[in-house]
């Protein structure tokens, strides 16, 4: 061996270690806030796109936000909403009017709950990316890293006047990981298409199908199985969140200690060592400090009571229960504690724990003062999110239960985007928000009613009058229609 070579060994073996202290990047954390500013940098920028200003004119335009101006209008400048009001706008110079008249104004609609991207098209158990179904808690997991951005069903919820989703991990564990919020747009990763600003969010799930799923594989088996499981997760975040919170103080300290001593010769002794870092404990600690929001698959009302009490024993709080078939039940409580239930309109009696669903669930929680939400779960379904809520309030309104219409578009817009934690942002038509808006044919709950345009930052990004390019890479080709071929046996040929 050549006398070098040792030499070279330790040299390379420190090379991390000297160029860290060079690039900030790789320096040690000091932060639990440090860590997860790294874990979320950009690598694919996405393109600055902007969309020139443009008036829609003459259509109903319905806020979401208390108002219906029929016929109203729509200003959009630089990719926000500059004006809304009613009749025609009072100054048009410099921007494009677009004619709406009669057809309808709405918020974009944003879909709580889907999968789109963890379990793309076409279906396939490769494509199935959306259950971590290792252990019952698997916090430390993201969504983000299983989206797909070619799933077709992007460009087809956008279609169906999608202007937001949040795509969750699926429900097989206890705690199935971080969701994530994003812009339905044709990206090369799912990263790019984060909605800027969003809150994390933390999937949890209780009742059924995490003892269905781990009751054979070591547990939990039981309810109370369920319950111990969460408890003890929390228990060793707190633990993990005190240590983390001791040594930003302590790092603080020494930072302070330098600053009082610059310029004198002298040691300040070994910084303070960070905790060892464990990517499970990292998310829970987000939640208990209040960062993260929290949304739990839960059907039945005790089993939402009991995520309450943990929630309470810990200092979380829940964001939304999804599924949430019982919810009525228990819709005093969910009001009084601001806590948003994200629900089917008509989706029930599949397995035990949905039995007791009703089709008046959202219209009773939006009586008692509730935040009701109309979700998706499903690829098809976020198509049509509209109907969807238009089946609800008719349902409510056949019992006696007067809903609003923009109460009930509410449901699938604004409402929706507080779950998300995105309500300053988009979620009704308010100036100064995000221009995400959706031009319907007719009214948005009707069936026959179709998404003609719909702009996300005041980008058009479905026109239903002109073919639209295909955004995923699965669907280029799918258009073309082959000829019919003819195949010959030759033993069944006639020689004539």
């Amino acid at each position: 061996m050549p006398r070098s070579a040792p030499f070279l060994a330790l040299l390379l073996a420190l090379l991390p270690l000297l160029t860290a202290a060079d690039d900030p990047a790789r320096a040690p954390a000091t932060s639990r806030a440090e860590l997860e500013a790294r874990g979320r940098a950009p690598v694919e920028i996405p393109p600055d796109v902007a969309g020139p200003p443009f008036i829609l004119a003459g259509g109903t335009v319905m806020t979401a936000a208390g108002a219906i101006h029929s016929p109203g209008y729509v200003t959009v400048k630089d990719g926000r909403i500059a004006e809304v009001g009613a009749g025609a706008p009072k100054d048009t110079a410099g921007y494009r009017v677009i004619d709406v008249t009669g057809r309808f104004v709405t918020p974009g609609l944003i879909d709580t709950h889907s999968h789109l991207g963890v379990y793309p098209s076409p279906s396939g158990e490769a494509h199935g990316d959306g259950n971590e179904a290792t252990a019952p808690t698997t916090a430390g997991v993201w969504a983000e890293h299983s989206v797909y951005p070619q799933d077709p069903g992007f460009q087809l919820a956008v279609a169906g006047g999608i202007t937001a989703l949040q795509i969750l991990p699926g429900s097989a564990n206890l705690i199935g990981g971080r969701g994530v919020v994003v812009r339905p747009l044709p990206m090369r990763g799912s990263r790019a298409m984060r909605f800027v600003g969003a809150p994390e969010t933390v999937k949890m799930a209780c009742g059924e199908n995490p003892k269905r799923v781990y009751g054979d594989k070591g547990g939990p088996g039981t309810r109370m199985g369920n319950l111990r499981a969460f408890r003890s997760a929390f228990a060793r975040a707190a633990v993990y969140q005190q240590k983390w919170a001791k040594f930003e103080e302590e790092s603080a300290g020494k930072e302070e200690g330098k600053k009082g001593k610059k310029g004198k010769k002298g040691g300040d002794g070994d910084p303070p060592e960070p905790p060892e870092r464990d990517l499970d404990l990292e998310t829970l600690a987000g939640v208990l400090a209040g960062e993260f929001l929290v949304q739990v698959h839960c059907y039945r009302a005790d089993d939402m009571l009991s995520v309450l009490q943990v929630a309470d024993e810990f200092g979380f709080t829940v964001r939304s229960f999804h599924h949430a078939l019982d919810a009525y039940k228990i819709r005093d409580v969910l009001a009084a504690r601001d806590v948003a239930a994200s629900t089917w309109a008509d989706w029930w009696g599949f397995k035990l724990e949905a039995y007791d669903g009703i089709p008046q669930n959202a219209a009773m929680l939006e009586s008692a003062g509730g935040r009701p939400v109309i979700h998706s779960d499903s690829a098809t379904g976020i198509q049509r999110l509209n109907q969807e809520a238009a089946k609800a309030r008719q349902e409510g309104l056949r019992v006696g239960i007067p809903i609003s219409e923009d109460a009930a578009l509410r449901w699938i817009t604004a409402n929706a985007a507080w779950a998300l934690g995105i309500q300053e942002q988009t979620g009704s038509l308010q100036v100064g928000k995000r221009a995400d808006l959706a031009v319907w044919s007719g009214h948005p709950f009707s069936v026959y009613s179709v998404a003609d345009l719909v702009f996300i930052d005041g980008v058009l990004r479905q026109d239903s009058a002109r073919p639209q390019p295909v955004w995923s890479d699965v669907q280029v080709g799918q258009e073309i229609e082959l000829e019919p071929t003819v195949t010959t046996d030759p033993r069944r040929e006639v020689v004539r």
